[in-house]
């Protein structure tokens, strides 16, 4: 009897000992975002048409056909007058970058950024418990993390880390290594700082494969501030609900779809492939395949799988593969597209069912502040926070694509309602822009281009 008991008593303290740890992972499970800060450069660093074609007039390298692309995909970038370019590239030294010119290049954007977070947030330096930084083609020793805390004196405890080559979609990785983080780190407060160089990474080239990065890619990027501290969950702006990440590295044509290389004539740059769209459509199949079940509601799911059903037997290599008759908006009420270019911005609203109202903040981001690659999602939740468009309770979805290939999607529910004009408060009246006028003034200024009878003239 006595063993009974024993046994009986050892099971009960066993299961109370399992609930208790389960609630106490979950209550450290936790990622509130209190604060974000986006960089925007001083006006001499606008890229206007007039600065692009001064640009484009230097590369010796370039022809006629070579003009008649960069015309063309400039008219239907998507891009707008007053994004910004680095700034050994307006100064004319795009072919001979200076390692000065990187460093400095990354100081304006993580010093800019991080004072100003410390100065809204009233968090000091010094507080700071954990440390993310992702550029994707800039690795310096010491690192850029290293660079940071020598800068603000941080902690010599502080857990430090460098991400490189993860392209637009490193971000979304910072973020998720802090919540994985934060599970072995109580109370703490994280940082990640996510921007790109692009000075350095000019392409000088004319193979047009190569060319796209200098049409799109400009100078910015966002420092945010995370915490686990539920005493400071009414300060937060947004709580961290689901994030998932998808890696389709291990697959040849995915990882060589998007990469850095040199030309023919050893020019470095970064290669787009045809296979990229593939590359995105199946990544971001695969990334929904687990992050939707966690997010919608069972009703809508039973549609979906009756929707999927009956088209399982018509295949599709482009991104409406991904949709399938889902209905995200069921789940979220705000999607945050990364404004990677104009056709991605189409391609992701086209195969998830989206309203122009739905895409208007990464348009919107795209036109004023480019593809600032792994920073730029934050200039579209910025927009999104300036148009007081977050109420609490909404949910917001994240969308990233980057080098590897990877996607890369997180879902944040916002706990206040957000009204904040941020980086957006001096353009805020003048967006969003009709999708007719998004249309930028090379096409009224030099179609004269694409004049056939330019074929017998050689342009200096």
């Amino acid at each position: 009897m006595e063993l009974f008991i024993t046994i009986c008593f050892s099971l009960f303290f066993c299961i109370i000992s399992y609930f208790y740890k389960r609630v106490f992972q979950m209550r450290n499970q936790c990622c509130y975002m209190l604060a974000y800060e986006c960089y925007k450069a001083s006006d001499d660093r606008k890229l206007d048409t007039e600065a692009c074609v001064r640009v484009v007039m230097r590369n010796k390298n370039l022809g006629l056909d070579q003009y008649r692309f960069l015309l063309q995909t400039m008219v239907n970038s998507g891009l707008g007058e007053e994004t910004y370019g680095p700034r050994n590239v307006l100064a004319g030294r795009e072919e001979t970058p200076t390692l000065e010119d990187a460093h400095l290049e990354m100081d304006e954007i993580m010093f800019d950024t991080l004072d100003k977070l410390f100065a809204k947030t009233g968090v000091s330096p010094s507080e700071i418990d954990i440390l993310v930084v992702d550029v994707s083609l800039f690795s310096p020793a010491p690192s850029l993390t290293a660079r940071i805390v020598n800068r603000y004196k941080m902690r010599d405890n502080i857990k430090a880390f460098s991400l490189s080559g993860m392209g637009c979609s490193a971000s979304m990785v910072a973020v998720d290594l802090v919540q994985h983080l934060f599970k072995t780190h109580k109370n703490a407060f994280a940082i990640v700082v996510s921007t790109e160089t692009i000075g350095p990474h000019w392409y000088c080239g004319k193979e047009k494969s190569m060319m796209l990065s200098n049409c799109l890619f400009r100078s910015g990027g966002c420092s945010v501030l995370l915490t686990n501290k539920r005493s400071l969950k009414r300060q937060a702006l947004m709580k961290l609900s689901h994030s998932v990440r998808t890696n389709m590295g291990a697959n040849d044509e995915a990882y060589g779809c998007c990469m850095q290389i040199e030309d023919e004539q050893g020019y470095q740059g970064f290669l787009l492939t045809r296979s990229l769209t593939k590359a995105a459509a199946k990544a971001f199949t695969l990334n929904l395949k687990v992050l939707v079940p966690k997010i919608l509601p069972i009703s809508e799911l039973l549609r979906f799988a009756i929707v999927s059903l009956c088209k399982s037997k018509r295949k599709s290599s482009t991104l409406e593969s991904a949709r399938a008759g889902l209905n995200l908006k069921t789940g979220i009420e705000h999607f945050c597209i990364h404004p990677g270019g104009r056709a991605v911005i189409d391609g992701l609203g086209m195969s998830l069912g989206l309203s122009e109202y739905d895409l208007e903040p990464s348009r919107m981001a795209l036109h004023r502040f480019g593809n600032t690659s792994a920073g730029g999602l934050w200039y579209v939740l910025g927009y999104m926070e300036a148009k007081k468009r977050l109420k609490k309770g909404d949910r917001i979805l994240m969308i990233s694509l980057g080098a590897g290939f990877m996607c890369n999607n997180c879902v944040w529910e916002v706990t206040k309602d957000l009204e904040d004009s941020n980086v957006w408060e001096d353009s805020l009246d003048r967006y969003p822009v009709s999708r007719e006028n998004l249309v930028n003034p090379f096409a009224e200024k030099y179609s004269w281009i694409n004049d056939e009878c330019l074929n017998f003239v050689r342009i200096d």
